[in-house]
This record gives C-alpha cells, structure tokens and sequence, in this order.
C-alpha cells in the first residue's frame, strides 16, 4: 500500500474493514479486539499511527498522519504478542505487516485477512466466549454465545447436518415425501442397488438416518428430519427455524401479497416440500422459447436451472440452528430474493470466482443431487452470474448480511410485462402471475377445470376461483356452455 493509497481510504473514514489507531509509542491494547472482529467478518485493514479527531464534522479532514515513533519496535512486540497466547491463532504472514512513509512519518498498515472457517473463531485471552470479537460498522463488538456456536459449528469440516437428533425415529417421516423423493431417485437412477433396501436403510445410505456405534442409539440425523420430516415434527425440534415463501409480484389495489407458502397446517413443512412447491411459483413467468431436442420439447433454460440452484444454495447453506432463523424467497415484479440464516463460511471473493464448496449442510445437498438438482463443485454461482449475463439482464448481486446472520441473493429479472411466454403481450398489469399461470393452462387445455388448476398451481380452490374471477374481469377469458360441461375460451385481442 502506498502513502496516496492511505491518503485515499481515509478520505471516508473508518468502516467495516477500516480502523485507524494512534499508536505512539506502542501497541494498542485495542487492537487485538480489532483483529479478532476482523478476521471473524470479511478482513481489514488497521492503520497504526493515524490520529482522530472524533468531534471533526468534515470526514475529509478527521484523520491526521502522526506517526509512530519507533515503527520497527512496534512491528516485533506486534510479532511477539500476536504469536503468543494473547490470541488464539495467528492468522498472518510477514506480508500482512509493512511500514509506509507519509511525508516523512511512519505509518504501519496491517492487513487482517478473513480467517478460513476452519480455524474461527478467532478469540483472545483463552477465552471463546469472553474473547471474541466480530466487526459491525466501524466498531468491534463482543459475540454473543449463539455467534460463537455458529462458527464452532461450521468449523466442523463434516458439516452441521449429520448428527444424529435423540427421539426422533422412523415414526417422525412423512411417508408421502419420502416415497416422492425415492420414485425420483428410482427414476434418474434405475439400477441403483439402493433401489431394493427398505427405508431406514435407504436413509442411512443418504446420510438421513445414523447409528452411534458406541451407544448402540439411532435416530433421523438433521438432514433426515429436516428434508423429509412431518411438519409437526420439525417444528417440535427446530421451533427457531422456517420456511417462508411471498410472492408481491402484480399486486393489485391494497394487496400485500398475493401468494404466500408458509406453514398452515396445509403442507408437510420439509424441506423437499418446500423445494418443489416453491419452483414452479419462482419459474413460471420465466421465458421459456421453444427449443426441441429431437422430437421432445426442452421447457429448461440456463435461467431456469440458475433460479434453481439459487433456491437449492439457500437451503444447503443455511444455518439450521441459529436463533430465529429464516429461509425466506421472494418474488418481485423486478427481482427475485433468497435470504438464508447463517452468513457466508467463504470469502466473497471466492464465492464470485467458484470453485470451492463448502456447504453447511452437505448431507442435504447430496440429498438434492442424487435426484439431479445443484452440484457439489462449487460451481453454483458462476452458473448463476453466467446464465443471467446470456440472457442480458442484470448481474445478481450477493450480499453477507452480517448484521443480520443472513445471506441475501437478488436475482434481477425484467418486468414480467416485458417477459412473458405463451401468455398474450396484451395481458393487463392488474393480473397476478399466478393467474398468468392459469391462462397459459387454460389456453392448453380449454377443458380444464378448477380442481385440476389447483393441482398444478399448488394453491386452493378458493384462490383458483379468485384468479379466473380477475381473469373474467379483464376481459381475458369467458366461459362457454355450463360449469360442468363448458369450455373456455382465450380472448387473445384484449390489450
């Protein structure tokens, strides 16, 4: 770093990855709490011989160069100290440490990289959870018990998702999940000696069922209870956890919503429920041109299979445990949301680059990929970046929500009135997507009646009604013949 580089940072003051100290004539006792927050957040950057002047209201001007008197002193007791057990690893080479010269005055810039998650937390004084710090803002603040855990459990290299969950048996799966996910297995994997072996077996080859070889005990692990758990069951054991889905896509008048999946006692809330309830909903107003592959029509796009390894990256990283916790998707007219609990175990950097993956709950996500969704190489992201950048629209943007113990993914889309597919150009801006969704079925098959749209939009009869009503309204759709007997007919002309 260069004396303009310092010169250039502190022009906007101290902040998530920036914290300058006056630091004469020795180490400031400061700054190991700085460097514990650092390395336990994203890294950062402590500057050593800047003075502040707090009270100063031009942020340009709030920092001074002072300098330290005796850098090179200052630099070995910082080694010394830093390689003792004041800390509780040291995380930096010699690089990380340099001396600048500001108009004749020494400065020393320390660079403090995001530890790897292996070895956080980072904590002083022998003391976990008296010792550590995270970095919010421009301040270091103490980790309350739950964050400390939270990096205690993803340090684990086998994941959060394995250990087996006391009490909780066969008696706890919901049999319709499991016998969906196994008909997918069977299909996508014909042959496959799992095929054959009876359920408890069958999930304990999936890593969702585990016995302790010690105790003699067994049980459904995580990763069993949550993917394929009764609702009821899950909520007994994970009351911190849920699974949200909101549509406010197309909302009309004081609408809040128009489409929501949250538990109501209508659905077994696991998580492989919610994956394949949840897609469609995300999916359907996406472009899909005709494409055949020989003589069958390919509906998926690299669009499509972005949006789903999206949602399939929100819940294998997703931290399970964390108080108050939330899987929440969604949907916009512009955008797309996934927010997950828990924030990222790599450095964003080598998120955006790929490569690496190092999911908390590993078990689910080979769950995901014995059926054919997401991968396991790290890939997941740059597909996603990549799919968006071939269709033209705007990068997706990442967020670590630190504050927040949440990750954040928008995925911004045009407005569905520019992308629509199978639906006429001239549908009114008062019609939901999920009635969009009833058009493009109705237009298929005239004949269709109200039951079988509640099926294949995943929503109540009440609302299919509440849909075809709005559809009626503007004009769209008008039925022929009698409720049992009729048919219905698409006015496409209607702008």
């Amino acid at each position: 770093m260069t004396d303009k580089d310092i010169k250039q940072i502190l022009l906007h003051g101290e902040r998530l990855t920036l914290e300058a100290k006056r630091a004469k004539n020795e180490v400031p006792k400061s700054i190991w709490e700085t460097y514990s927050a650092f390395a336990n957040t994203v890294g950062g950057v402590i500057l050593l011989g800047i003075s502040e002047d707090l009270n100063g209201p031009d942020l340009s001007k709030r920092f001074t160069v002072a300098g330290v008197e005796n850098s090179q002193k200052t630099i070995s007791d910082f080694w010394n100290t830093i390689n003792s057990n004041k800390v509780s690893q040291n995380i930096l080479v010699d690089s990380d440490v340099e001396v600048v010269d500001i108009n004749g005055l020494q400065v020393i810039n320390i660079h403090v990289p995001q530890a790897d998650w292996r070895v956080k937390p980072i904590y002083l004084n022998d003391n976990v959870y008296r010792g550590t710090f995270r970095r919010n803002h421009e301040g270091d603040y103490h980790c309350t018990e739950s964050q400390v855990r939270a990096m205690i459990r993803d340090a684990n290299e086998d994941g959060n998702d394995g250990f087996s969950i006391e009490y909780y048996g066969m008696d706890d799966m919901d049999s319709d999940s499991l016998r969906q996910y196994r008909t997918e297995f069977r299909i996508l994997n014909d042959g496959h000696v799992w095929n054959n072996d009876d359920d408890k077996k069958f999930l304990k080859n999936l890593g969702g069922y585990a016995v302790d070889r010690q105790t003699g005990k067994e049980g459904l692990t995580l990763a069993g209870l949550m993917m394929f758990g009764k609702g009821l069951s899950v909520r007994e054991r994970f009351a911190n956890f849920r699974m949200d889905f909101i549509d406010m896509s197309h909302l009309v008048g004081d609408e809040r919503y128009h489409d929501r999946l949250t538990y109501d006692g209508q659905w077994e809330n696991n998580l492989y429920q919610f994956f394949h309830r949840v897609m469609p909903k995300l999916t359907i107003d996406l472009p899909r041109p005709f494409h055949l592959e020989g003589i069958k029509r390919v509906d998926d796009t690299l669009q499509h299979e972005a949006v789903r390894e999206a949602l399939i990256n929100s819940m294998i990283h997703s931290d399970l445990l964390i108080s108050s916790g939330i899987l929440r998707i969604e949907k916009y007219d512009d955008r797309l949301c996934f927010r997950n609990p828990g924030t990222l175990k790599l450095p964003i950097e080598q998120i955006y680059e790929g490569g690496n993956s190092k999911a908390r709950n590993p078990r689910i996500q080979n769950m995901l990929r014995m059926i054919g969704y997401g991968e396991n190489i790290g890939s997941g992201f740059p597909k996603i970046i990549a799919a968006w950048k071939q269709a033209g629209w705007d990068v997706p943007k990442l967020k670590n929500k630190i504050e927040l113990d949440e990750v954040e993914l928008t995925l911004p889309i045009p407005h569905s009135k520019d992308n629509q597919s199978g639906v006429s150009k001239g549908v009114s801006k008062g019609v939901s997507d999920t009635a969009r969704s009833i058009l493009n079925l109705i237009k298929d098959n005239p004949k269709i009646g109200r039951k079988e749209l509640a099926d294949k939009t995943e929503i109540s009869l009440k609302n299919v009604q509440k849909h075809i009503n709005r559809l009626k309204e503007v004009g769209l759709i008008q039925r022929i013949g009698s409720p049992k007997y009729g048919y219905w007919n698409v006015i496409e002309s209607v702008k």
